[in-house]
């Protein structure tokens, strides 16, 4: 077994170990287009991927209102209720520094690596909750002032 293929299998058990379901879902994926020669999938990963994950994260977010659990109404409210207002404003936050993320990740491929082991580690050893790379990625682009 190559080496790509080891760092694949060891962040798998990382996901597994740390009960990170969804990176150890995607590390075994990766791992199984890699050892079974379907190599042409990785240049259309690189360059959609992101983009329907986020796309999937979307339609995720936006069912409750999609179903009519969420009324206008509700909606309406938010802006009502200062924790509302505040949510919002966090809300808005965390989706400017998701953008940032997804700039430093795209541009920075190596740095993926590093968020991803910090998010397990940090599910692992802090019973933290495996929010997601992009966010991570804003705060460092911050922190080293890359955008």
């Amino acid at each position: 077994m190559d080496v790509t293929s080891l760092i694949l299998l060891a962040m798998a058990a990382l996901g597994i170990i740390s009960s990170n379901t969804p990176v150890t879902i995607a590390m075994l994926s990766l791992l199984f287009l890699r050892v079974s020669g379907f190599h042409q999938a990785f240049p259309w990963l690189e360059k959609y991927g992101l983009n329907i994950g986020i796309i999937i994260l979307t339609i995720g977010v936006m069912s409750p209102l999609a179903s009519g659990k969420m009324s206008l109404q509700v909606i309406g409210e938010s802006f009502l209720n200062w924790k509302s207002l505040l949510a919002i404003a966090v809300g808005m936050l965390v989706a400017y520094l998701g953008g940032r993320g997804a700039t430093l990740m795209t541009s920075n491929p190596t740095i993926v690596a590093g968020l991803l082991v910090g998010t397990i580690l940090g599910v692992a050893l802090f019973r933290g909750v495996p929010v997601g790379p992009l966010i991570a990625a804003g705060i460092l682009s911050l922190l080293i002032g890359k955008l």
